[in-house]
C-alpha cells in the first residue's frame, strides 16, 4: 500500500499540474481557506517539555502532541504515570492544547489509568491508546473517558478502517496517506468517517510531498480536524540539520501563523521539490535505524 500511494500522489499531481490546477479543485473544490495544524515536542522518552512548549508557542503554533509515556510495563506502578499528568499540565499553561500520543505503549491496565488521570485536564485527544489490534479493548476503553479518542496510522485501507467506525469506539481517524494507498482512499476513508461524524486527523511526521498531500485534502474535506506537520520533529533533529523546509524552494508555504497554515495556493500538491538538493542530500545520508525499549528485567516493550 505504500508503494501504491506514492504512485497515486504523483499521478494526482501529474494531472492537477497538466489542468494547471491546485489539488484539491480536483477533489471537489476548496471548503476553507487555511488548516489547522500541531507539531511535536519531547521525544521518545518526553522531557523538557516547557522550553519545547514555549518554542512552538513562538513558531505560531497553538496545539501539540507528545508522547504521554516512556516505556510502561503490561502492568506497571501508578507512579509511573504520574510525569504524564504533569507535562500535560505544564504544556497548557503555556497556551497550547496538547494531544498525547499512547503509541500503543501502554498495555489496558494502565491505559485505562491514565486516561482517567488525564481526564481533567482536558487534553486535545488522545491517541493509539492501545495498538490496533485490540479493537475490543479500545472499544471499552471509549465507554470509560470522555476524551476524545484518536487513531489510524497502523491501518491501511477503507477495510481496516471500517470496524472502528462501526462499533463507535473513535472519533477521530489518523490514516497516514503514505501508507494508505494514498490521496484516493484517504478520500474514501474520509468520506466514511463523516457518516460516522468521525474527524479526519491524517498521521504525517513525514516529509513536505506527503504532508502538502495531506494539505491538499484537508482543503476539500469537510470533516477534517487537524493536520500533524513534522517540523522540527525530533526523528529529524536527532539525524541533523535537516527538515521539511529544505527539500522545497519556497519554505514559506509551511509557516504557521496563529495555529494555521494558509491554504496551498500553487498547481499540483502546491509545492516545488529542490530536486538538486535531494539528490544532493541522498548521497550521504543514513539509513534511519527502527528503535525500541527494552525494560530493566531485559524484556522488549512496545515502543
Amino acid at each position: 500500500m505504500s508503494a501504491l500511494a506514492g504512485i497515486d500522489i504523483a499521478l494526482w499531481d501529474l494531472l492537477s499540474r497538466r489542468l494547471r490546477l491546485p489539488l484539491h479543485v480536483l477533489l471537489g473544490g476548496a471548503v476553507r481557506n487555511k488548516i489547522k495544524v500541531y507539531s511535536w515536542i519531547g521525544g521518545d522518552r518526553p522531557r523538557d517539555v516547557e522550553a519545547a512548549a514555549k518554542e512552538r508557542y513562538a513558531q505560531g503554533f497553538r496545539a501539540i502532541k507528545m508522547n504521554a509515556t516512556e516505556d510502561v510495563d503490561w502492568l506497571d506502578s501508578p507512579k509511573a504515570l504520574e510525569t504524564s499528568v504533569q507535562r500535560c499540565k505544564i504544556v497548557k499553561a503555556v497556551g497550547l492544547d496538547v494531544g498525547l500520543d499512547f503509541h500503543g505503549r501502554l498495555h489496558k491496565p494502565m491505559a485505562k489509568q491514565l486516561a482517567k488521570a488525564l481526564e481533567p485536564h482536558q487534553p486535545l485527544f488522545i491517541e493509539e491508546p492501545l495498538l490496533s489490534e485490540h479493537y475490543e479493548g479500545i472499544k471499552q476503553l471509549s465507554g470509560f473517558t470522555t476524551i476524545p479518542i484518536a487513531l489510524g496510522e497502523r491501518l491501511y485501507s477503507r477495510w481496516d478502517v471500517k470496524r472502528f467506525l462501526n462499533d463507535t469506539s473513535i472519533d477521530i481517524v489518523q490514516p497516514d496517506i503514505s501508507h494508505c494507498g494514498g490521496i484516493s482512499e484517504i478520500r474514501r476513508i474520509a468520506s466514511m468517517a463523516e457518516a460516522y461524524d468521525v474527524a479526519l486527523a491524517p498521521h504525517c511526521p513525514l516529509g513536505p510531498i506527503a504532508l502538502a498531500a495531506c494539505m491538499q485534502v484537508a482543503m476539500c474535506t469537510p470533516n477534517f480536524a487537524i493536520q500533524e506537520m513534522g517540523l522540527t520533529i525530533h526523528y529529524n533533529t536527532e539525524a541533523g540539520t535537516y527538515d521539511i523546509k529544505n527539500y522545497i524552494k519556497d519554505p514559506r508555504v509551511w509557516d504557521v501563523k496563529e495555529g494555521y497554515v494558509a491554504g496551498l495556493k500553487g498547481v499540483g500538491l502546491g509545492i516545488e521539490v529542490d530536486e538538486e538538493e535531494v539528490r544532493h542530500v541522498a548521497k550521504t545520508a543514513n539509513v534511519w535505524a527502527p528503535k525500541g525499549f527494552v525494560g530493566p528485567d531485559g524484556s522488549i516493550r512496545e515502543w
